[in-house]
Order: C-alpha cells, then sequence, then structure tokens
C-alpha cells in the first residue's frame, strides 16, 4: 500500500493514491503547480496542466509537408475513412484534426472542444478563434482508437504559400502538443526532402521532445534501392542541419498505403520496418503512465529553474529610481545571468529555457512586481523529485505486474504478428514449416557433394574436418559453434549426412540475414533423428 499522509501543520500524513494518474494529478497540483503560480511559469512557458492531461489516452502527432501521407497514414492505420479526413496532392488538411473514440462518429467543432473538461484541448483556447475556428474532434468507433489517439495537422508550407500568415503561431501550437502528446511522427516523402523554412521552426519547436520524435521516410516504393539509399543519405544530412543533437533519430522506411507497391524490390524491408514502427505505437500505453510521470520531472525542472531567474531578477532591481535602465540592462545580462545560476545552485545547461524567447518575453513584465525566492516552495518540489517520484514509479511497476501490458489493436494492427503475412513467416529460419517434407533435403544432394570430400567414417565427419567447411562462411567462431550445437542432434561430437546438410542450412539461414534460434524446430529435425525418436517412444509405450 502507498501512502502519504498530511497533518494540519503541513508536514506528510496520509493521501492515499489508487493509480498512478491520480498520484501524478495530487502531486502536481499539491507540490508543482503552487510554484508555477507564484513565479508565472504559465504566463512564460506552459499553462496548466487539468485533470484530463492525465488521464488522456496516448496522443500520436503528425507533422510533415504538404501531400507526404499524413492524413492517409492515419486511414492506414484506422483501415477506415474518419469524419473531416480530405486526402490531396495540394495542402488539403488546412487545421488540426484530432481523431479520438467515440461511440457515435461525428465531427466536435474546436470551439465547443476547447470547454469539454473530459478533453485535454481546453488550454488550446489561449491560441484564439484563428485557431480555433481550423481545430476539430473527429470521433468514431474504431477499435485502435480505443488506446490511442491520432493529432493531424496542416501540411506545412514551403517557397511563396509559407510567407501568408496562418492567423495564430503555428509553432506554438505544435510546441503545446509536443508537450503532451506521447510520439511526434514526422512524415517525409521520398520525392519532397528539403525542409522549408516553416518546417524548420515547426521542428525547433519540439526541442526537448527530442525522445518522442520518430521519423517515415513514406512513399519510399516509388525509388529503386539505389535510388532509395541516396534519398536516406539526403533526409539524414537535412536533419542533421535542423535536429542539433548528437544521436541518430530513429527513421522507419514505407510505403504506408493500402496501394500495391511500385517497387517490390525493397518488399522485405519496408515489411521489417513497418513491423518495427507498429511495434513502436502499441507500446505507447504500456508506457503512458511513465511518459507522464517522465514529463512532470522535466516541467518541475524548468519550473524550479524558472523561479531562480524570476527572483533573481526581482533581487537585482532597485527601489525607486532607475528600474527601466536597470531591467534592460539584466534582460541583455540574461546569458551571464543563466552562468550565474548555474553555478550558484548546480543547475544542469540544458534545464534552462531558450535565452533569446526568454529576453522577448521578459520585456513585457515589471520586474519590481516578480515574487521573491521562496525556498518553501522549491523544497517542496525537490521533495517531490526526491522521494515522491520514486514511491510512484513503484506504483508503475506494481500495477503493470497486476495487468497484462496494453497494447494497440485493431485496424492496420490486427493480425500484424500473426498468420502466413506476418514479419518472418515461412522466412529464415520459419522456411519449411508448413511443407510436407523436410526442407533441407531440397539442397541435400549439393551438400552430400562436400560432405563425401571430407573423409567420412562410419557415415559420419569429425568437428576437425566439419570446422573447416563451415568456417569457409566466413561466420564468427561464436555463431558457427551455435551451428554446430543445433545441427549435433544426437550429441556425439560429430555429423552425419543429414546432420552436416542441416548445418549448411543452418548457415545459409544466418547468411541470408536471419536469425537462428536456441532450440532447433522441429521441422528442422532430420528424419532420421524424428525416426529414432518415434522408435523409442514406440518402444517405450
Amino acid at each position: 500500500m502507498f501512502s502519504w499522509v498530511k497533518d494540519s501543520r503541513g508536514s506528510d500524513t496520509e493521501t492515499m493514491y489508487q493509480t498512478v494518474t491520480d498520484g501524478l494529478h495530487s502531486l502536481y497540483t499539491r507540490k508543482l503547480q503552487p510554484l508555477e503560480e507564484t513565479y508565472l511559469f504559465h504566463d512564460f512557458h506552459s499553462p496548466a496542466l487539468e485533470p484530463a492531461d492525465f488521464q488522456s489516452k496516448p496522443m500520436v502527432l503528425l507533422v510533415g509537408q504538404y501531400s507526404t501521407g499524413k492524413t492517409t497514414f492515419i486511414r492506414y492505420l484506422l483501415e477506415q475513412d474518419f469524419p473531416g479526413m480530405r486526402i490531396g496532392p495540394e495542402p488539403t488538411t488546412d487545421g488540426f484534426i484530432a481523431v479520438m473514440y467515440g461511440e457515435n462518429e461525428g465531427v466536435v467543432p474546436g470551439n465547443a472542444l476547447v470547454v469539454d473538461p473530459k478533453k485535454p484541448f481546453r488550454k488550446l483556447n489561449a491560441f484564439g478563434n484563428s485557431f480555433l475556428n481550423r481545430f476539430i474532434c473527429s470521433q468514431m468507433p474504431n477499435q485502435v482508437l480505443q488506446s490511442i489517439s491520432i493529432i493531424d495537422t496542416p501540411g506545412i508550407l514551403s517557397g511563396e504559400k509559407q510567407r501568408i500568415s496562418r492567423g495564430y503561431d503555428f509553432a506554438e501550437v505544435l510546441r503545446w502538443f509536443g508537450e503532451r502528446v506521447d510520439r511526434i511522427i514526422l512524415l517525409f516523402d521520398a520525392h519532397k526532402l528539403d525542409i522549408s523554412d516553416e518546417f524548420s521552426e515547426a521542428i525547433k519547436a519540439f526541442r526537448g521532445q527530442d525522445d518522442k520524435i520518430r521519423v517515415v521516410l513514406n512513399k519510399a516504393d516509388q525509388v529503386d534501392t539505389q535510388q532509395l539509399m541516396r534519398v536516406y543519405g539526403a533526409l539524414m544530412w537535412s536533419l542533421g542541419k535542423v535536429i542539433n543533437t548528437p544521436e541518430v533519430v530513429r527513421v522507419f522506411l514505407g510505403s504506408f498505403w493500402a496501394k500495391p507497391l511500385q517497387n517490390t524490390e525493397n518488399r522485405r524491408l519496408f515489411e521489417a520496418e513497418s513491423q518495427d514502427l507498429f511495434r513502436d505505437i502499441q507500446s505507447l500505453p504500456r508506457n503512458a503512465a511513465l511518459r507522464k510521470l517522465n514529463d512532470l520531472i522535466k516541467r518541475a525542472r524548468l519550473a524550479k529553474v524558472h523561479a531562480y531567474i524570476i527572483s533573481y531578477l526581482k533581487k537585482e532591481m532597485p527601489t525607486l529610481f532607475g528600474r527601466e535602465k536597470k531591467k534592460e540592462e539584466l534582460i541583455m545580462r540574461l546569458p551571464e545571468i543563466y552562468s550565474f545560476l548555474q553555478r550558484e545552485h548546480h543547475i544542469s545547461p540544458g534545464d534552462f529555457p531558450n535565452v533569446t524567447k526568454m529576453q522577448e518575453m521578459l520585456q513585457h513584465y515589471d520586474f519590481n512586481k516578480f515574487p521573491s525566492l521562496k525556498m518553501k516552495l522549491i523544497e517542496s518540489v525537490d521533495k517531490m523529485l526526491a522521494s515522491k517520484i520514486a514511491v510512484l514509479m513503484a506504483m508503475i511497476r506494481e500495477e503493470e505486474s497486476k495487468q497484462p501490458p496494453a497494447m494497440v489493436s485493431g485496424g492496420a494492427f490486427e493480425g500484424s504478428q500473426d498468420g502466413p503475412f506476418g514479419r518472418g513467416y515461412g522466412e529464415g529460419i520459419s522456411a519449411g514449416a508448413d511443407a510436407e517434407d523436410w526442407i533441407v533435403s531440397r539442397d541435400k544432394h549439393r551438400y552430400d557433394e562436400i560432405f563425401y570430400t571430407l573423409m567420412p567414417v562410419n557415415g559420419k565427419i569429425t568437428g576437425v574436418n566439419a570446422k573447416k567447411e563451415m568456417m569457409n562462411s566466413r561466420l564468427p567462431n561464436t555463431v558457427l559453434g551455435k551451428i554446430w550445437k543445433l545441427a549435433d542432434c544426437d550429441h556425439d561430437g560429430m555429423l552425419d549426412d543429414e546432420e552436416f546438410a542441416l548445418a549448411q542450412h543452418l548457415i545459409k539461414v544466418k547468411l541470408e540475414g536471419y536469425e537462428l534460434p536456441n532450440e532447433l524446430p522441429d521441422h528442422l529435425v532430420p528424419p532420421i533423428q524424428t525416426y529414432l525418436i518415434l522408435n523409442a517412444t514406440n518402444y517405450n509405450v
């Protein structure tokens, strides 16, 4: 049982949390929100969180230039049209569409959506009617949407079109969503790799959310293998100029729609990539509580730094004369102030907000009205980070042990791992599982020719002779050792013609890029071994 207690003097006594979500909400309202409200955190950085922010399903945000297939990607996942959907080569999605689960199919306009306390969009009201008129919620009873919600965004413009104002701060809206979603998917077209100014600003709006970002190179079947290699390299080069991190962002290749592939030579690659992407999306419900906990920690660290900045500016202001001059001086010296606070309070440089944006916002405030540093509020947040978060981590593990891992199902996720069209079915080690004959026998005549050159004695070759031939594959000794153990079915340290053929088959499987099993599947057991096992069973009976 997890309980914290609070008595009349403010010390911890008894507050019980039924779920991790309840605990996160309670910690935020009791520990972190007072600090945020005192130091105007909501004006500078992010609006206050509400219960719906903690209780909402995991959300996936799709961002990309027009005609990269964002709306088609959603339709591909859901395997059905959704209300408000429009697809075309030009910018057809001119607003934000939140595709969510609902018993009745329909569309909820933005102004009605932001007053619904059950939806996590109430704070979007601050972006005004220009945005709300281009924001809708598309509701439908789809199985995929029972586990996740998907946010479709307007096609990002390029060239002269991006000079036309949208009427609201597009980058700020993306930043708002980026802080609250569980996954950000950037879509690129294999024929449209340029990153426009607006797209660059959109990607920069996700700074600090790098762990949520995934990249999809869509329509990859429209180029051949050689072109795809060049396109992938060009995409990584373009991203490297915008995403300033030493780590390489994960890029998924494929063609995410239900039409035939134009180039099938990379079919196996596309299938493997799509399955990897599906697994990544399917893991979101299981990791939702952990993500919200992580975001709360990041928010708490930023709120602490913001409190130090605001209180320092207040302390440096004169009481009577020269206020405006001092204010301008402090704004100009903000980078130096960051360095001082970093040393004074042992804060990581990565925890500080963007200095340029902070300087712009500070111009509109009276520093004399800022509050002084209240250490009790800071200590309360420190205590939350030091002890309360650890309790919630334990609760997450306990909840996971009691409940089966939640997975996204339905739509394109249905049966993606099973059946003859699942990844790896009938390939590699699974090849021949449905065949009546032993699959190794199809090439056994070639393996026999090699076998009889290795000087078998009493129908078997020694490990020394087998080693010389097996090492011609140039596979590492560790891999060849595993193949030997799998092929030596009777464990006598020697190989007969069937076992040698099996070893050669396993080498072929590995050289084709497939993984080896820990135990030999039944369909690969040599016929003589199967015969001996059956006879032994009948004899015992």
